[in-house]
């Protein structure tokens, strides 16, 4: 039986080992990684090392390794981005984040292999356009991002489109635009972990957690709202999209239901056992003009293209991230 080959950038980060330990459940794909692991102390590594993959590959070989075995490969996941919405160098954002997937989209479409590629709610803004994922131009035209990330994820997803309205794209090309996503996989991200993550030392010991403090008179302290979305649905969905070849277009990935910074931490100290304690602390000057208060997707598309198991409710996905996890000495998947 023939093997089909896919491609994942950024397959050691959060978002793509979680990818790659889904896809690698399947005897009958060989799943590449594209990354960089860096300091072996970082623990980067640990995040696919329970897995088979049929190749590493270093950022800077991509291209090459690419082209000797592009009849292989059916899939290419590109998952590789500056993710962090305070990262001072605009030319590190707008190479990784706009250059390099546009060169990936452009290699896909000339080679007939189908494309995946990582979006971001952050291309909403303060959401005072709504969270409904229109692939039309106009509407993507329209959004108005906070920071330098949300702007080099809405400028792809207008290159996207706007190729693909002129019969130049992959055979099948999507971009996810994931919400606020957590779970297993994600302590090297440091600050730019999910709150689950980093509140999870002191609540199992029983400590207090800080939250942000609100700067808005209509939300209370710690009432700043998220589409928090379990990392398992998002690998369910690019396994999904696989078997689903004709599916294409930008589609939100959060869980539908928008939910507090202090809802997802009472939900933490619950799955630890642990009385909630929980104070708010000034946020950092930086992000406050530029700081999302209310994000919540908008999933009819995707269910419309046919996706139909149900989301991760939050009370599930900490209740599984902290037991299965966090609370356990092996903490990646």
């Amino acid at each position: 039986m023939s093997r089909k080959l896919i491609f994942v950038t950024g397959g050691a980060g959060f978002i793509g080992s979680n990818i790659v330990a889904r896809l690698a459940q399947d005897r009958d794909l060989d799943v590449v990684v594209c990354d960089r692991l860096r300091e072996a102390d970082l623990g980067k590594w640990r995040n696919i090392a329970k897995h088979p993959i049929g190749d590493f590959v270093a950022p800077d070989q991509m291209f090459e390794w690419l082209e000797k075995r592009w009849r292989e490969v059916e899939l290419v996941v590109h998952m590789a981005a500056v993710s962090s919405t305070t990262e001072p160098d605009a030319d590190k954002i707008i190479h990784s984040n706009f250059t390099l997937s546009r060169d990936l989209f452009r290699w896909c479409a000339d080679h007939q292999r189908r494309f995946v590629y990582a979006s971001s709610a952050a291309t909403y803004g303060a959401g005072e356009h709504g969270f409904d994922d229109d692939n039309s131009y106009e509407a993507l035209a329209r959004l108005q991002p906070l920071n330098t990330y949300g702007w080099s994820k809405a400028l792809f997803d207008l290159f996207a489109a706007r190729q693909a309205s002129r019969d130049y794209a992959p055979p099948q090309w999507v971009g996810l635009k994931f919400f606020n996503v957590y779970g297993p996989n994600e302590d090297h991200k440091h600050a730019m972990r999910s709150v689950a993550s980093q509140i999870w030392p002191k609540v199992s010991e029983g400590h207090t957690v800080q939250l942000f403090q609100s700067y808005r008179a209509d939300v209370p302290h710690g009432g700043q709202q998220r589409d928090f979305v379990y990392i398992r649905d998002v690998a369910d969905v690019v396994r999904w999209l696989l078997e689903n070849p004709d599916v294409s277009g930008i589609y939100n990935l959060g869980s539908g239901k928008a939910r507090s910074f202090e809802e997802m931490a009472r939900e933490v100290f619950k799955a630890a056992g642990k009385a909630p304690l929980i104070e708010y602390t000034p946020m950092p000057s930086m992000i406050r003009d530029k700081y999302q208060y209310f994000t919540e997707a908008r999933m009819e598309r995707l269910a419309q293209a046919g996706y139909s198991p149900g989301l991760t409710s939050l009370e599930d996905g900490i209740s599984d991230y902290v037991g299965r996890y966090l609370s356990q000495p092996d903490r990646y998947r």
